[in-house]
């Protein structure tokens, strides 16, 4: 309930007595929820949690400090629920979420006498630094990922498709704690490792092949994200220069994480290694993202990132290099942002392994 109460201190300076939260993973964070599709309704007096017949037991169960209200039929719909609140509770200008809220949903509580101010990074704005439990469900997930790679490293070899490889992956980290994959698994061999966000395929691993994968495992609701590739058989003197590259570049951005620093700082660090071997036309994407309840959050860096790195945050740092139709690497780790540097949680190696 904390974290309600630091959302409620900041609604005036939003303009708003009352805020609609519909994004799953805030509402996850302020009511501990673990369902779907169900939202908070929140003010200085009232503290609501909003759900149907089939998160009733649920949510009373997991959202303690609530009053949990439903709708659906055979009650009222969200829209004249939310109305019967802002009433109650003297709610005159209602948040709502705009990045996050369906726009049917709104033309429904639009149509219905609510006085709607769009707003932007209330919740977010706290979820922007883990404390304690967080990172440690972080780091557990982190773990797990680790466990994974060393188990791959024993089924991976030629002949076997992309496709068996994720299936493996997630399999194993399931079997080995995690609630679910913390993302869809990315698997990318031989030429198609140029893709960044390759679709596992059924191409069969060849020798001589690079071999990216990227994946992750979520723990307690909370996600990792590691990639490592690897080479089949023995390496040639391009894959070795340009995997060498991208461990220098990823070595780099990662002694520039710390407290205060620009989230510009690490991508330009990394950015410039991979610019100074030659390849800097093929790495095109930031050179890190926020990890938490969501795999993509705040703070995006690269070199438009507008935020400034905070101690508690949790970020990857993930260069690559690129090539279209011959192949490319990408090595990423989780981290957490210290006052003085940072502390890496995917501990699996980065040398390159040739299997």
């Amino acid at each position: 309930m904390k974290q309600c109460e630091l959302v409620c201190s900041n609604l005036e300076t939003h303009g708003v007595d009352g805020l609609i939260v519909t994004s799953e993973p805030n509402v996850r964070y302020l009511s501990g929820f673990t369902g779907s599709e169900s939202f908070l309704f929140l003010s200085h007096t009232a503290r609501v949690f909003i759900t149907d017949s089939r998160y009733i037991e649920q949510a009373e169960d997991e959202c303690a400090g609530f009053e949990v209200v439903r709708y659906r039929h055979p009650f009222p719909e969200l829209e004249t629920v939310l109305a019967g609140l802002a009433a109650k509770h003297g709610v005159c200008s209602l948040g709502f979420e705009k990045d996050s809220i369906m726009f049917s949903l709104y033309y429904r509580l639009a149509n219905s006498g609510l006085e709607l101010v769009p707003t932007a990074g209330i919740v977010e704005a706290l979820r922007y630094v883990k404390d304690d439990r967080e990172i440690q469900l972080i780091a557990k997930a982190a773990r797990i990922a680790d466990e994974a790679f060393h188990h791959i490293l024993e089924i991976v070899k030629t002949g076997i498709e992309e496709k068996d490889i994720e299936i493996e992956l997630d399999y194993f980290m399931k079997k080995a704690g995690a609630a679910a994959a913390g993302f869809s698994t990315i698997v990318a061999s031989g030429p198609r490792s140029s893709l960044p966000h390759a679709v596992p395929s059924r191409r069969k691993i060849e020798y001589g092949d690079f071999v990216t994968m990227d994946f992750g495992a979520m723990y307690g609701g909370y996600r990792s994200d590691m990639t490592r590739t690897i080479v089949m058989g023995r390496a040639n003197d391009t894959q070795r220069e340009i995997y060498e590259t991208v461990k220098r570049a990823q070595a780099v951005g990662c002694s520039q994480i710390r407290a205060g620093v620009a989230g510009t700082d690490p991508d330009r660090a990394a950015r410039d290694v991979i610019k100074g071997a030659g390849f800097g036309d093929f790495f095109g994407h930031g050179v890190g993202h926020g990890v938490g309840l969501e795999i993509h959050e705040e703070p995006f860096m690269s070199p438009k990132c507008e935020r400034t790195l905070a101690a508690g945050s949790v970020v990857t740092v993930e260069p690559g290099i690129y090539l279209p139709r011959w192949g490319g690497v990408r090595i990423e780790d989780t981290v957490v942002v210290k006052e003085d540097g940072c502390e890496v949680l995917t501990l699996s190696p980065k040398e390159l392994i040739a299997l």
